[in-house]
């Protein structure tokens, strides 16, 4: 006998309630929703390119900054100087000034003795202005040429200390100014160079070795590169030996003079080669990279501004097929950075804090990097 009983409905239970298949799909659903939810999160940590990257822009940002310091820091230096100077003027004219006053007084004294002039003598000793005092009165008149010459000279001197006040007042506040943009000038380096840290702080070590491994391929490819430019210039070298005439084969006295003013530079550069990069610091135990620059020059007799961006234009703009050793390679279109070339592709420089004064391909940051060559003498 055939049985009566209904087939039971396809589902599952849940809770104790028979579901249909559409809602067991809705629940599934609804779960994997909320198992995505209360996953970690997606690693949104910036891929090692991007850390080497940022903390490259950190540096050169940083080096930027440093000339910003080193040029307010030699404004402050000229500034006091004058400040110093107007100062010492103010002080002098001031006891002139005062001299003659005495002088002045005792005109006014012998004139209250024989009775004449002296409440406007007086009124004049306490005058703001004496000029115009003199101007309302008849007291000139009953000077002597001697005491008219002692008010012309008091006069005079009074105007001409009034101005050397206002002088070294405008001074004092320029060199204020100036040197709240010392201040802001190094917060700014201090800034990047401690974020440039906190980011390699966070890298793992397998993540600094990779690191180390980027930046060697990027060093060899800069040889190659410097290794490129070394055979052009030699074959450029040759071939213009091959075709000058004689007489023209003969080095000028000019380019003798300066390839000897090159070598004594370049001799003192590869003297401080192992010195540390610091910020701000023109030798004799460490160096930023226009520091050096203008160190090796100045060994070399020559005296180059303090900044890059002064240093660029102190000299010749040469092509980079010309360069010459002892020339000056500046890099990115800011030039905030400068190198002394030794020839072969290569350079001496300060490359960047926790660095150290070395020999290094002119490539060392691509070949877009490269702004200009000056040669400065």
């Amino acid at each position: 006998m055939a049985s009566h009983r209904k087939s039971r409905p396809v589902g599952t239970r849940v809770a104790g309630i028979r579901t249909p298949a559409l809602a067991t799909a809705a629940l599934t659903s609804v779960a994997l929703l909320s198992q995505s939810a209360n996953a970690a999160p997606a690693d949104d940590r910036p891929s090692l390119e991007e850390v080497e990257k940022k903390v490259d822009d950190l540096y050169r940002q940083a080096e930027s900054a440093t000339d910003s310091y080193n040029a307010a820091k030699e404004k402050t230096a000229t500034q006091r100087k004058q400040v110093d100077t107007l100062l010492e003027d103010v002080a002098q004219r001031t006891q002139k000034l005062n001299e003659a006053r005495e002088e002045l007084g005792s005109f006014a004294a012998a004139q209250y003795r024989t009775g004449a002039a002296a409440p406007e003598t007086a009124t004049f000793l306490l005058a703001d202005t004496p000029q115009d005092y003199f101007d309302q009165t008849q007291l000139m008149g009953r000077l002597t040429s001697r005491q008219k010459g002692a008010v012309d000279d008091f006069v005079s001197e009074q105007s001409a200390t009034m101005k050397k006040r206002q002088e070294a007042s405008q001074s004092l506040q320029e060199l204020t100014e100036t040197q709240s943009g010392l201040k802001t000038a190094k917060a700014t380096v201090q800034k990047k160079l401690a974020d440039a840290r906190e980011l390699l702080s966070e890298l793992t070590a397998q993540e600094k070795a990779r690191l180390a491994a980027i930046e060697k391929r990027k060093q060899e490819e800069a040889a190659r590169k410097a290794a490129e430019l070394a055979q052009q210039q030699a074959a450029a070298e040759k071939a213009a030996q091959e075709t000058a005439a004689p007489q023209e084969s003969t080095p000028t006295a000019t380019d003798s003079s300066y390839a000897t003013k090159a070598a004594k530079a370049l001799a003192f550069a590869r003297a401080q080669i192992g010195k540390p990069y610091v910020w701000g610091a023109t030798g004799p135990d460490s160096y930023d990279c226009s520091g050096l620059t203008q160190a090796a020059w100045k060994a070399a007799g020559v005296d180059l501004p303090r900044v890059t961006y002064d240093q660029v234009n102190a000299g010749t703009t040469v092509s980079l097929a010309d360069a010459q050793p002892g020339d000056l390679v500046f890099f990115y279109d800011d030039i905030s950075h400068v190198g002394l070339y030794i020839g072969n592709g290569m350079m001496i420089h300060a490359p960047k804090p926790g660095a150290y004064v070395r020999e290094e391909s002119i490539y060392y940051d691509g070949e877009s990097a490269i702004h200009s060559v000056v040669r400065p003498a």
